[in-house]
């Protein structure tokens, strides 16, 4: 998948990875290392007497050693930084899901704190090569303003440093986790489902015509997103029909099929205009390594389904963990119960359908949250009842139509599970309960 819109993949690239922000911090703090001295030597004597009384008014031996003690204890004090952030990544990743470490590698806190370090080590040491003492053969010189500088920046860092510790002990905390997936779940699903549809979705993809030809994968991976535009565009300058089988977080594999095209008319298409066809619909698909959350509606759902079997498994055995993944799961799903989720079509000035593009149905979203932890809640009643709650809140938020093929089967299934446990009397009736007011949602002409 070469040739596509760089654009959404840098961007999620340079929030989730630790280097950017802290890279520009050291060639910003090697920029002023370097101009403010130059600043200095020219009001050096210059300044009024109550500002200078402000400033560093040691000597240049003074100077050098304040200097010294601030860079080596700024970069202790980073590699502590960086063993703290490791060590939470580790715990991130064994004890709730390895998905979640994109939450922490975004983290806006770490990567400022980071290079508030960063910077006031390498200003330290930038600063440190302009001080002059009287045994160099020339006139000593102290960068009054740029010391006073870096050693407001050293007091800065100290400050910082506690907050981190703060922050740190906050983030690992399995409900910080959990609320900030759903956060940005849920600014995933407002900017692909509007609140408003224009249009429905089509229930299913349609069958590809007779003529199809397949469209293949140029390269194993995940697809993380479609240039809807492109695509569009693609095919109408060739008057063809495109579909998209597979979805944004689906499994890529080179040289098989992910999507068919076939002309809109009854004659084939040109070589040359299916080459030009083909290229552009490659180069508008972007793949990667992982799935993100650019254009994938599920992936916050997957983070807040794994965290939860992660907690059922016998080596953590944390069925609260569970339950409170699951009450996400259910916000999500029913915030995306009423934004019409499925397949869409894009259509050209005509309103002639162009493009089918695969999306995930409520039915595929609800299925993600509730098997897995159906099956490993089996034994525990809370996870459960937990399970029948989240059906009847993401029932009472889908339309009544649609209710019937996305409740019912989950329910029945969740019924089979409950029948083939060994629970006293008080628990099956408690779930009996339940499972009763998930039914009363369901027309009666079912």
């Amino acid at each position: 998948m070469r040739g596509a819109d760089a654009v959404p993949r840098l961007r999620d690239a340079l929030r989730t990875e630790l280097w950017p922000v802290p890279s520009v911090g050291v060639v910003l703090a090697l920029i002023l290392g370097t101009a403010l001295p130059r600043l200095d030597a020219r009001v050096d004597g210059r300044l009024p007497g109550g500002v200078e009384s402000l400033l560093f008014t040691g000597g240049a031996d003074s100077a050098e050693t304040l200097l010294d003690a601030i860079a080596s204890s700024l970069i202790t004090v980073t590699s502590l930084t960086f063993s703290l952030t490791v060590v939470t990544l580790q715990l991130a990743s064994s004890q709730f899901s390895p998905r979640l470490l994109r939450t922490f590698t975004r983290d806006r806190f770490v990567h400022l704190t980071l290079a508030l370090f960063l910077f006031t080590f390498t200003f330290s040491l930038a600063v440190l090569r302009t001080v002059r003492t009287s045994g160099e053969g020339r006139p000593t010189f102290v960068p009054q303003i740029s010391v006073t500088l870096a050693f407001l920046l050293a007091v800065a860092s100290v400050v910082g440093l506690v907050f981190f510790l703060a922050h740190l002990a906050q983030e690992i905390r399995v409900e910080t986790m959990l609320r900030t997936v759903h956060a940005d779940a849920c600014a995933t699903i407002a900017a692909l489902l509007p609140a408003d549809p224009e249009s429905p979705t089509p229930a299913v993809l349609p069958e590809p015509a007779p003529r199809a030809r397949p469209w293949s994968a140029g390269a194993s991976g995940f697809l993380i997103s479609v240039e809807e535009k492109a695509l569009l565009g693609a095919a109408v300058e060739a008057d063809a029909v495109l579909l998209l089988s597979r979805q944004p977080g689906s499994s890529l594999v080179a040289g098989v099929p992910m999507g068919y095209y076939w002309p809109r008319g009854p004659q084939p298409l040109a070589p040359d205009v299916e080459r030009r066809l083909l290229a552009r619909v490659t180069g508008a698909v972007l793949g990667g390594f992982e799935r993100t959350a650019t254009q994938d509606i599920g992936f916050g759902l997957r983070q807040l389904t794994d965290v939860a079997v992660k907690a059922l498994s016998p080596g953590i055995n944390d069925p609260t963990t569970a339950v409170h993944a699951l009450g996400h799961a259910s916000a999500l799903l029913s915030t995306v119960a009423g934004r019409a989720p499925g397949p869409k079509v894009l259509t050209d000035g005509e309103g002639v359908a162009r493009v089918y593009l695969n999306r995930p149905g409520l039915a595929d979203l609800l299925d993600v949250a509730i098997s897995q932890p159906r099956r490993y809640g089996a034994a525990d009643p809370a996870v459960l009842a937990r399970l029948l709650l989240l059906l009847f809140e993401v029932g009472w938020n889908t339309p009544p139509e649609q209710r019937v093929p996305v409740i019912s089967d989950q329910l029945e299934r969740l019924r089979a599970t409950i029948a083939a446990q060994d629970f006293d009397d008080a628990e099956r009736r408690s779930l009996a309960e339940l499972a009763a007011s998930v039914v009363r949602l369901l027309p009666d002409d079912r």
